[in-house]
């Protein structure tokens, strides 16, 4: 049985990962901490997980004695915990910032943080790295807003389609965090629609970096916030350099993702749902479509939560672990 530590286990990724960890046969969680809900049992903070006879530790990394820790604590503090664990031959997947990209100055700049200790880490999206992640110590969980989008960008950069994409994505208020601020505060987001960081987002040169793996290609993004509480559709718009039709996109999409296990390449005509795919790890592309202007509209569609975060962090403890990729992962979407 895999002992597993989750540090900060309080929030929305500490309680999604509680949730599918519960249920998986291989892994037993001996340590969920959280300072603030010290001795406070787990069920008390997350309500669905009533039946979970766990409380929560106030345990620093050097008192954890686990085969793997995931770090779901805040961008700066990953990077003050990762180390000690890696140290201490614990297998680690960072669900921060702190460890996504190859050029610590670009963390730097966009994070505006010193980085303390950089160490090599494997950026965790298995559609990409899958390999890598099954021999890494460290793995790098990916940003929400960067899975959606790079997960729709691979096939248009892969084979040439465009070299300039444009990211429209909106999030429900989750991906803020559980504790509420006065955008996230009902009476000021509900009926609304609030972008921000128009240009200036931490999570567009994440974006940039991974796609540029496949080619030369600039990416501008603007994230926006709406009255859901889980999901991001990302909208992706480009303009292709070489005459392609809507069929042939699709099949190069279908080829691309016929082996994952958790992208569903849609049929021509639909549209990716935030319903489809809510609480799932399943990412959804469709539309495909092209306007009479010539601009291309590809739509991906995830949980923020799920394969945005915490789904996707226990698909890559599988796959780090050499258990099956899917396990206690299997589970579709809640449509309505």
């Amino acid at each position: 049985m895999l002992e597993v530590a989750i540090i900060g286990a309080s929030g929305y990724t500490g309680g999604e990962l509680l949730r599918f960890l519960d249920v998986h046969s291989k892994v037993e969680v001996v340590a969920a901490t959280s300072r603030q809900y010290a001795d406070t049992p787990i069920r008390k903070v997350h309500p669905h997980l009533h039946d979970l006879d766990l409380n929560f530790l106030d345990k620093s990394p050097s008192d954890l004695d686990v085969d793997l820790a995931f770090t779901a604590t805040p961008h700066g503090a990953s990077m003050n915990i990762v180390p000690e664990l890696v140290e201490k031959g614990i297998k680690v997947v960072d669900l921060s910032g702190d460890y996504r990209f190859d050029d610590i100055a670009i963390y730097e700049k966009w994070y505006g943080l010193k980085h303390k200790k950089p160490l090599e880490a494997v950026y965790g999206l298995p559609e990409m790295y899958r390999e890598e992640i099954k021999r890494a110590y460290l793995v790098a969980n990916p940003g929400c807003y960067p899975t959606g989008a790079i997960l729709a960008g691979i096939p248009l950069v892969k084979n040439g389609i465009t070299d300039t994409l444009i990211a429209d994505s909106k999030s429900g208020v989750s991906g803020a965090g559980i504790n509420p601020t006065p955008v996230t505060h009902y009476p000021n987001i509900g009926d609304n629609l609030v972008p921000y960081a128009v240009t200036t987002h931490r999570h567009m040169p994440e974006i940039q970096e991974k796609l540029q793996k496949y080619g030369n290609v600039r990416v501008s993004f603007t994230p926006h916030l709406i009255p859901a509480i889980r999901g991001i559709i990302t909208t992706l718009h480009c303009f292709p350099n070489k005459e392609i039709t809507p069929s042939e996109v699709q099949e190069i999409y279908k080829e691309e993702y016929q082996n994952e296990p958790f992208i569903r390449v849609l049929e021509e005509g639909e549209i990716p749902r935030l319903s489809s795919v809510r609480g799932s790890n399943f990412c959804h592309i469709g539309c495909f479509e092209i306007d009479e202007n010539g601009r291309l509209v590809v739509i991906s569609a995830i949980d923020n939560l799920v394969k945005g975060a915490s789904g996707v962090a226990v698909q890559n403890m599988n796959l780090m672990c050499g258990f099956p990729e899917t396990m206690s992962l299997e589970a579709v979407g809640l449509h309505p």
